[in-house]
């Protein structure tokens, strides 16, 4: 059984963050000791999963690929390793936004990712619709991060058709109370502008990227959270192989090496 009103206070917590002037960073998680790692770091305040690094680590391809009900578990195993309030990479659902959400709040999680994968609107609305009422089902105020993807599949369409479908797909999410919208891919100072001038403040969620507008610049600019999917498992990763590549070539643990686990 889950605690409702521990849930409710850490679904309140997540959502102030979100509000609050100060934007919210979080490093994406995907099992157990990251989730424990991450949380230690003085300043952390909330974590987030990214479905394609528990994908990866579970051996699938990014993509619903990897069976819900593992997905979820290990969401489970994320919130165990944490006191901090934990909002989930749900995809789009694995077919069924709402079920999906209920299963991931039993776990313990109090917001989460939606893609709509360009979905047509109304049918995108729908889900944002029914994740939000999962939520109040299970007694929480979830904080659902509903996901555009106008950007990231924006293939060869002109920018500012873009930006356009963008903010409208973004107007409906929030209409359908939805707190704030995630809109990853590669976005400009002029696209923050145009979206915050849309949406109002604390209401973009981007992703951190090589190339992306400065932290310091985005809190400026009135965005509500910056997270970083899956690079933080690569640059993990990359100090996993470059520390083989050391070995290897007959070298030892860095100076400056510590036991984090």
């Amino acid at each position: 059984m889950i605690d409702t009103s521990s849930l409710s206070a850490q679904s309140h917590q997540l959502l102030a963050l979100h509000t609050a002037p100060t934007l919210l960073k979080v490093v994406n998680v995907w099992d157990a000791i990251s989730a424990r790692v991450v949380s230690e770091v003085q300043g952390v305040t909330a974590l987030a999963t990214a479905s394609h690094s528990i994908a990866a680590a579970y051996g699938y391809e990014d993509g619903e690929n990897i069976p819900v009900e593992l997905m979820i578990e290990a969401i489970g195993t994320i919130v165990s390793a944490t006191e901090l309030p934990v909002t989930a990479d749900l995809e789009a659902g694995y077919g069924n936004p709402g079920e999906t959400t209920r299963m991931a709040i039993q776990v313990g999680a109090v917001g989460a990712n939606l893609e709509d994968q360009l979905k047509p609107l109304p049918e995108a609305v729908a889900a944002v619709e029914a994740v939000l009422g999962a939520g109040q089902a299970e007694g929480i105020d979830f904080v659902l991060n509903a996901r555009t993807d106008a950007f990231v599949k924006a293939g060869d369409r002109p920018h500012a058709d873009v930006l356009v479908d963008a903010i409208e797909r973004g107007k409906a999410y929030l209409a359908a109370g939805a707190p704030v919208v995630f809109v990853p891919g590669k976005v400009s100072e002029d696209d923050i502008k145009a979206f915050v001038d849309a949406w109002g403040p604390q209401k973009l969620t981007l992703i951190g990227a090589p190339g992306s507008v400065p932290l310091a610049r985005m809190e400026e600019l009135g965005v509500a959270r910056v997270s970083y999917g899956p690079f933080s498992q690569s640059v993990a990763l990359m100090a996993l192989q470059d520390l083989t590549t050391e070995i290897i070539g007959g070298g030892a643990l860095p100076a400056d090496f510590r036991v984090l686990n």
